[in-house]
C-alpha cells in the first residue's frame, strides 16, 4: 500500500496550465497554431536577454550564485532601493510558496480574491491554512473594503495571517486605485502580511506608486515577474520586494540554486532593454483596443483591462467555443477554472495573431 500524502496535499487539485501549441498539433493534427492562452509576450524575449543567456550557457557547468546578487543589484538600482529589499525566485510562484512556508501555520486565515490566480490558494492550503475567498467588484478589480473587513476578523476569529492581492487582476485585468489601496493598508491589522502580485504592472497605465507603498508599510511585500512583459516565461524568474527583515526568513528556507545561471543573466539583460519594454507595452495596448472593438462588433461583454489580455463573456458555455477555436488552430484560455464558465481569456498577440483570432471567433459564433 503506498504511503499517503499529507491531507493538505491530497486536497489540492493540480494546477492546469493553458494548452501548448505542441499539444494541439499532436492531438488535432494541425500544423499552424497560434497560442493566445497564457499571457506570454508575442514579441518574445529581448535580443539582449537572448544574447546574455547564450553567453551564460558557456558557464553551464557551474552552479549559479544562489541569491542572484547581480540581478538583485540591478533590481535595486531600478527601484532606488538596497539589494537586501529583494529576493529572486523561480517565477513569482516560488516567492508565494516561500512566504507561505515562512509565515503560515495550520489554521491561519488567508484572504484571497475570487476569481483569482490559483497559486495563492495552493500555497495556503499546502501549509494547512484556511482560505477565505472574497469576490471581485463589478469592474473586475479587488473589493478592497470587503477584503479588509474579512482580514480584520471579528470576535473569536483572529486577524488574517496573510492577504493576497493582484493588480492588474488575473483573469479580469482590473485595477484598484492608489487611494483605495492606502485605505486598505490602513485598515488591515499590522500583523497581517499583505502580498501584492504585480505580474502585469508594466502594462498598467494608471497612477500607482508601488515603491512608496513598500517603503511606508512594513507588512507589505510586492511580487513581480519576468514571465510577462519581459518575455522570459520559459526561463522562470520572478522576485519579491519588501523590508529586509520580512524577506530574511525566505532566504533561510529557499532552494539553494532555484534560479539558473542562464535565467539570472537573461533577466538582468532584459531589465536593461528599455526599447523592448516600450514596444511590448505599446503592442499590448493597441491589441487590447482591437479586441474591445471585436467585442463591440459581436455584441459581447468584455472587462476593461490594464494587462496584456482581455476577458470576454461569450454569453454561452465557453467550452464548445474553446474546442472549436482549437480546431481552427487558435488557443485561448477557457475561464471555467476561474469560476466563469461562459468566459474566455484572450492574450493580446501580434496584429496578425489578433486578426486570426477574430476571424476564427466570427466563424465559430456564426
Amino acid at each position: 500500500m503506498p504511503i499517503p500524502a499529507r491531507p493538505e496535499v491530497a486536497a489540492i487539485p493540480p494546477y492546469v496550465p493553458g494548452l501548448s501549441p505542441g499539444e494541439v498539433m499532436r492531438e488535432l493534427g494541425i500544423a499552424d497554431v497560434v497560442k493566445l492562452a497564457s499571457n506570454e509576450n508575442p514579441l518574445g524575449p529581448s535580443p539582449l536577454a537572448v544574447a546574455a543567456a547564450a553567453r551564460a550557457a558557456a558557464q553551464g557547468h557551474l552552479y549559479p550564485e544562489g541569491t542572484a546578487p547581480s540581478l538583485r543589484r540591478a533590481l535595486a538600482a531600478a527601484w532606488g532601493l538596497e539589494p537586501d529589499w529583494f529576493i529572486v525566485g523561480n517565477g513569482s510562484d516560488e516567492v508565494f510558496r516561500l512566504l507561505a512556508e515562512a509565515y503560515l501555520r495550520p489554521g491561519d486565515r488567508v484572504v484571497v480574491p475570487t476569481p483569482g490566480f490559483a497559486a495563492y490558494t495552493i500555497v495556503a492550503r499546502l501549509m494547512g491554512a484556511a482560505v477565505e475567498p472574497v469576490p471581485l467588484d463589478p469592474a473586475g478589480a479587488m473589493d478592497l473594503a470587503a477584503m479588509a473587513a474579512v482580514a480584520a476578523g471579528t470576535g473569536d476569529r483572529p486577524p488574517a495571517r496573510l492577504v493576497f492581492l493582484t493588480r492588474p487582476n488575473n483573469p479580469t485585468g482590473g485595477v484598484f486605485s492608489a487611494e483605495a489601496f492606502a485605505r486598505f493598508l490602513a485598515a488591515v491589522p499590522p500583523e497581517t502580511l499583505v502580498v501584492l502580485d504585480e505580474a502585469y504592472r508594466e502594462y498598467d497605465s494608471t497612477p500607482f506608486d508601488t515603491r512608496g507603498f513598500v517603503l511606508a508599510h512594513p507588512h507589505l511585500v510586492v511580487t513581480r515577474t519576468f514571465s510577462k512583459v519581459y518575455g522570459l516565461a520559459g526561463f522562470r524568474v520572478g522576485y519579491g520586494v519588501g523590508r529586509p527583515e520580512v524577506l530574511a526568513p525566505l532566504f533561510a528556507i529557499r532552494d539553494p540554486f532555484s534560479v539558473s545561471l542562464i535565467a539570472q543573466a537573461a533577466a538582468e539583460a532584459a531589465l536593461a532593454d528599455a526599447e523592448h519594454l516600450r514596444r511590448s507595452v505599446a503592442l499590448a495596448r493597441e491589441g487590447r483596443e482591437f479586441l474591445y472593438g471585436l467585442c463591440r462588433e459581436l455584441g459581447l461583454r468584455h472587462w476593461p483591462s490594464e494587462a496584456n489580455f482581455v476577458l470576454i463573456d461569450l454569453g454561452r458555455p465557453a467550452a464548445p467555443v474553446h474546442e472549436a477555436l482549437l480546431r481552427r488552430g487558435v488557443i485561448v484560455r477557457p475561464a471555467a477554472s476561474f469560476g466563469l464558465p461562459t468566459c474566455i481569456r484572450v492574450t493580446v498577440g501580434t496584429p496578425e495573431q489578433n486578426q486570426r483570432f477574430a476571424a476564427a471567433l466570427r466563424a465559430v459564433l456564426g
